[in-house]
């Protein structure tokens, strides 16, 4: 996905915390209602267990892509970051070594 300067980028991650936080509020009603006898509730309270294991993943999940994106965007290959200045400075000292060495042609 590609977003304009004008236009934010989703905030996914703060999105499936909120559902995460909505389920679990679901969860512990329902968890309440067991402990109160209205076995009716079980239903839904095994079902929020369920959505709140699935909000879970999907807050990892995201996370996940946020940090690889970031270390995409500064360069971090392997968890090292990659210094394209030293590299170059490297790469030109070899370019003069080549032309003092010179004559070759």
């Amino acid at each position: 996905m590609t977003f304009s300067e004008e236009e934010a980028a989703p905030d996914l991650i703060s999105e499936t915390e909120e559902i995460f936080r909505e389920t679990a509020g679901e969860l512990a009603a329902a968890l309440r209602e067991v402990r109160q006898g209205k076995t009716g509730e079980v239903k839904t309270a095994v079902q929020a267990v369920k959505d709140l294991r699935a909000a879970l993943q999907m807050v990892m999940d995201e996370r996940t892509r946020v940090e690889k994106l970031r270390k995409q965007v500064a360069g971090v290959v392997r968890d090292h970051a990659l210094d394209l200045d030293a590299a170059r400075d490297e790469i030109g000292r070899r370019l003069a070594c080549l032309r003092e060495a010179g004559g070759g042609g």
